[in-house]
């Protein structure tokens, strides 16, 4: 039976001022979150986990960048687009390295903190054109972006203990439990909803159809047997509105949604 994890997301931020764009500063204003994790100690963590599912193949079976380099280029590409928007905090800062999951059986994306993002070849296959993918992307960069995680990990582990593991002085297996773990963080329906409506404000400057995320939750409806995280968090229907909705309030206008490329893209992977 295939597993659904989904995409996570955010915290605090406020965006740069756009003439006659008010919405994204109001946006900005109500998804500010006490974080008292540092960011050098985020940028810190986000390196010592991606050491840590680097050297676990059994879990995270990351595919070789020297065998499918023109997957990495296009994921790279898709990327580089978001970041390049205008509207992600620590651009320049943070790592935002992306990296492939050989993992058919798993729908599903991940950020940790400092921008390092897995991508599983689930998730990827599941999906059927470029801006849904960009979409999810944007899920995940504004996940890093805006430290959604470190802020649940320090609910779920405590601050003093974090801040252990990034001075080394935390208990063996700690890090690797917190690396597993981030692939299945879940995270508010608060949250969640504003990780929509960021996914749409990244895409809304580039060619994309900045409701791309969207297509996903149009896919999961009509499944017999909805992935768990659907239980908790917003309806798939509703999301979709909420999506579109603040695509049409933002005035994007993308429609790109490069199904040719993306086909292309997929035949790439094993």
């Amino acid at each position: 039976m295939k597993r659904y994890l989904i995409f996570l997301l955010w915290g605090s931020m406020v965006l740069p001022a756009l003439p006659g764009c008010d919405v994204f500063r109001k946006i900005g204003s109500e998804a500010q979150n006490l974080n008292l994790f540092p960011i050098e100690q985020d940028i810190a963590l986000g390196q010592q986990v991606s050491r840590q599912i680097a050297s676990d193949p059994d879990k995270f079976p990351i595919l070789p960048e020297n065998e499918y380099p023109e997957a990495y280029r296009y994921l790279r590409k898709l990327t580089q687009k978001i970041l390049d928007s205008g509207h992600v905090p620590y651009r320049d800062e943070f790592a935002w390295e992306v990296h492939i999951i050989h993992d058919d059986s798993t729908l599903n994306a991940f950020a940790t903190p400092g921008g390092y993002i897995y991508v599983y070849t689930g998730l990827i296959k599941f999906l059927d054109s470029e801006d849904q993918l960009a979409g999810v992307m944007g899920h995940e960069i504004a996940h890093a972006a805006q430290r959604h995680s470190t802020q649940q990990l320090t609910k779920i582990y405590g601050l003093e203990i974090l801040r252990q593991l990034v001075t080394g002085k935390s208990q063996p297996g700690l890090l690797e439990q917190i690396a597993f773990s981030l692939a299945a963080l879940k995270f508010s329906r608060n949250h969640e909803t504003q990780a929509d409506e960021y996914s749409v404000i990244y895409l809304c400057p580039t060619e994309y159809n900045a409701a791309g995320a969207a297509g996903f939750f149009k896919k999961m409806q009509g499944r017999p047997s909805p992935p768990e995280f659907l239980s908790t968090h917003p309806n798939p229907g509703n999301r979709v509105a909420h999506i579109e909705a603040k695509a049409r309030e933002l005035g994007c206008q993308g429609t790109a949604t490069k199904a040719s490329a993306y086909a292309r893209f997929k035949r790439m992977l094993p």
